[in-house]
């Protein structure tokens, strides 16, 4: 609880059914500036055998490589975290894999998180402006109506979620995956 991991080096470290966060705490723990890549977290979510990660502050932490399944991140800030690995000026690509996680509230402003497994995550009120999830899978996820208008998603998966509020007059959904039932309402 109350732990701080900033700066540290903690790549392929593995946390499994950990909780990072005591229920009423406003702050999580520090992850900021860390190295995490290729780190897991597993089953962290507010549940009797889970791991809990939500308020914590992944700010400038290099998370390439990094796996979150079954987590509970609400709330938190990955401000300035690296998903991706710079080959050149121009050339990068990202990974990371994010899977049935609640990410209600989370800070995912400006980032590049494309060509992901991000399915099955709920979004609700994240912030994610100006990011781009171009190319991921989104499949199966749970977003505000509001949130459509904020990121690229251009290329994604966007099978099995609730589209209300996608006006495709207004987004780019150049080379999108949808269900076959919503092309009849699109």
């Amino acid at each position: 609880m109350r732990c701080n991991f900033s700066r540290t080096q903690l790549q392929d470290t593995q946390f499994i059914e950990c909780v990072f966060i005591e229920q009423g705490d406003e702050i999580g723990c520090d992850f900021s500036y860390a190295k995490l890549q290729d780190v897991q977290f597993i089953s962290c979510q507010l549940s009797v055998v889970s791991c809990q990660l939500s308020l914590c502050s992944f700010i400038g932490a290099n998370c390439f490589g990094a796996k979150f399944n079954h987590c509970d991140l609400k709330g938190a800030d990955f401000f300035r975290t690296s998903f991706a690995n710079q080959i050149s000026y121009r050339n990068y690509f990202c990974s990371v894999e994010m899977t049935n996680c609640n990410l209600s509230y989370a800070n995912f402003d400006n980032q590049c998180i494309e060509k992901c497994k991000l399915n099955n995550n709920r979004w609700i009120g994240a912030n994610l402006q100006d990011a781009s999830l171009s190319g991921s899978d989104l499949s199966g996820g749970e977003f505000s109506p509001e949130s459509w208008r904020q990121f690229k998603l251009t290329g994604c998966d966007l099978t099995d979620i609730d589209l209300g509020g996608l006006d495709p007059r207004r987004v780019d959904l150049t080379g999108f995956k949808i269900n076959p039932w919503h092309k009849r309402h699109c």
